[in-house]
């Protein structure tokens, strides 16, 4: 038996396929909106730009801009198997620029008055991989 074996029976987890240039040219520094432009369909290049957009106080830019991940990342994951449900873990690095962007949505959601939003996004997020919302909570 697997140590990462469900012994409930539940789905197993997903691990989208890793996609470096992104993610290296947003650690290399490039812009966001760079990076976005470049490889929009990157849920991390749309998390980031959400982040940068609520630190710089405009929380209505930063939800259109974590949506816009939330829907790329959710696009990856059902090409990738997932049916809807299951564990999307925070250890499997592609996996967090969509829990990035669920996290920006949740956020944002919450800062315009989208309570129910708020709690479907903050629930997806922990259901999806405790440890992501441990980490960006």
């Amino acid at each position: 038996m697997s140590i990462h074996e469900n012994l409930l029976g539940g789905p197993p987890p997903t691990h989208l396929p890793d996609d470096p240039e992104p993610r290296e040219l947003l650690e290399s520094g490039a812009a966001p909106e760079e990076v976005a432009a470049k490889y929009p369909a990157s849920s991390l290049a749309w998390a980031r730009l959400a982040d940068v957009a609520y630190e710089g106080g405009r929380v209505v830019e930063s939800y259109a801009y974590a949506r816009t991940g939330y829907h790329r990342g959710l696009d990856a994951l059902r090409r990738s198997g997932w049916k809807g449900h299951g564990p999307v873990p925070w250890e499997h690095e592609p996996n967090r620029g969509f829990l990035r962007a669920l996290h920006a949505l949740a956020r944002a959601a919450r800062d315009i008055g989208e309570q129910e939003e708020y709690e479907r996004c903050s629930t997806f997020l922990r259901d999806s991989s405790p440890l992501a919302a441990e980490t960006l909570g």
